[in-house]
């Protein structure tokens, strides 16, 4: 029985990895149906790993990024993080909208933010969908809310939330790769205890 990240043997952090790819799956379909145009993607890197390492691996903690954070509730419970640096954001927002991805150099626009909120809020969507398809358990969704501001500020936010239950959570990292550009993402997962405990249980995982 495991009472936090750190006690998942190999057989249970596999699990993850599996529902981590299924919900890459989903997430380059749900990205091909937004841009319009056939959108392939590497074989995601599934990993947990500590909060450090996660705000290190996104380029330290004063880099700036744009993230879009959605919780979930219901018969599982948690939170995903989509993260993508200020770039390649500017540049999937000017192949939606039109432009250039020199447009706003300093900041994005309200139409670009409202863009970038949706594509985060159905990309988290589809990794807590490929959970519910799964294991068949009902979740709801939050409002995505949206946010820029350095990768520390924005990882304390799961640290808050989540810290307290140990300092490991599922790191997701991806490349989308479509007809006109590649979108490096990655995305946060963050499961209540007892919720992976019932997916492990719905999946017929010893604990």
């Amino acid at each position: 029985m495991f009472e936090n990240y750190e006690e998942l043997n190999e057989m249970q952090i596999d699990v993850l990895r599996e529902i981590g790819n299924i919900g890459g799956g989903n997430a380059a379909s749900a990205l091909a149906s937004i841009l319009d145009e056939k959108v392939d993607m590497t074989l995601p890197n599934v990993r947990i790993t500590g909060f450090d390492q996660a705000v290190e691996d996104l380029g330290g903690a004063e880099t700036m990024t744009v993230s879009v954070l959605v919780s979930f509730s219901g018969e599982a419970e948690g939170m995903i993080v989509f993260l993508i640096n200020m770039e390649d954001a500017k540049r999937i927002m000017s192949l939606l909208l039109g432009g250039s991805a020199e447009d706003d150099d300093d900041e994005l626009s309200d139409m670009k933010l409202s863009a970038i909120k949706e594509i985060g809020n159905i990309l988290a969507a589809s990794y807590i969908n490929s959970i519910a398809s799964l294991t068949g358990l009902r979740i709801d969704v939050s409002v995505p809310y949206v946010a820029i501001d350095m990768v520390g500020a924005l990882m304390s936010v799961p640290i808050i939330e989540f810290g307290a239950i140990g300092d490991k959570l599922m790191f997701i990292e991806e490349n989308f790769i479509g007809e006109r550009g590649n979108l490096n993402s990655n995305i946060i997962m963050f499961a209540e205890i007892n919720t992976l405990k019932i997916i492990m249980e719905k999946l017929g995982i010893e604990l």
